[in-house]
């Protein structure tokens, strides 16, 4: 499944959560408007399972489901393809294990010369932020709005922005050159689907 040009990128929030829960919350934000979905899980103990069930609802809405950090468990579930933070696997190995048609994202932080070697190494998209605080990321590096533009500039592959973003901030982002607004809490909250849909408004 190809990555969507711009839209709504939602990231699950799996912490205190059951497995029916997180599937039936990223069902929601599918409705809402979510056009990517990433299973990120710091603390798998149903990894396997729950990775398998949401690559099931998220073919089942054309929606492409991408493993963060574990290209193994991305390979096991048939995922789309897998977002590579600074200590995970590179580019090329991505590619390697995943095949040509993978999606594969890396997190870039703050630098637009850790993205232009992405993009020449591959990647799909790139991934910048924190850009406001986090209760997802409090420890996460700030990034600047500045970034997002000078990577417009000089990048052709989608940019994807994440931190703190609410419907209210995200788009001063898009403004500035991001195709996608990556989402955690502000998006799994007790209405997912609006909280969703508030997002995907911002799009047009």
């Amino acid at each position: 499944m190809k990555l969507p040009t711009r839209g709504l990128y939602a990231i699950t929030q799996t912490e205190h959560k059951s497995s029916r829960t997180i599937i039936a919350e990223v069902e929601k934000v599918i409705l809402g408007g979510a056009v990517v979905v990433q299973y990120r899980n710091k603390n798998p103990q149903d990894a396997l399972f729950l990775a398998k069930e949401l690559v099931k609802i998220c073919h089942q809405y054309d929606v492409p489901l991408i493993i963060n950090d574990d290209i193994e468990l991305a390979i096991r579930v048939a995922a789309d393809g897998v977002h590579l933070g600074e200590d995970d696997a590179t580019v090329p190995e991505a590619r390697q294990r995943l095949g040509k048609n993978a999606i594969i994202g890396v997190s870039c932080y703050n630098s637009v010369e850790k993205a232009i070697v992405a993009e020449k190494q591959g990647a799909t998209y790139v991934a910048f932020g924190r850009f406001f605080p986090s209760s997802s990321k409090p420890l996460a590096s700030p990034a600047e709005i500045n970034t997002l533009c000078e990577a417009k500039k000089v990048l052709t592959i989608p940019i994807v922005a994440i931190g703190g973003i609410l419907p209210e901030n995200g788009m001063q982002l898009l403004n500035a050159g991001a195709d996608f607004l990556a989402v955690i809490g502000g998006l799994f909250t007790t209405q997912p689907e609006q909280s969703a849909r508030a997002y995907s408004e911002l799009f047009g």
